[in-house]
């Protein structure tokens, strides 16, 4: 049997919502051992001048904890 942990991130991104999910995730990775998915809660974005200037995600990473 494994326990299972879930860790809430926000991350952004000059480029994309895809962009900004897997910088989001690549950066979890550096401390978060087994990440298994993520559920992206909310995504909003920044504008000036009536231009996107920033694509912003709320993220919650599950992983597996070791025994």
């Amino acid at each position: 049997m494994s326990v299972a942990k879930v860790s809430e991130i926000s991350a952004t991104s000059n480029i994309s919502f895809d962009d900004a999910i897997a910088s989001g995730i690549a950066r979890a990775s550096k401390t978060l051992r087994n990440i298994k998915g993520a559920w992206v809660n909310e995504m909003k974005v920044n504008c000036t001048d009536g231009k996107i200037t920033e694509y912003c995600v709320n993220m919650k990473i599950t992983f597996v904890l070791n025994d």
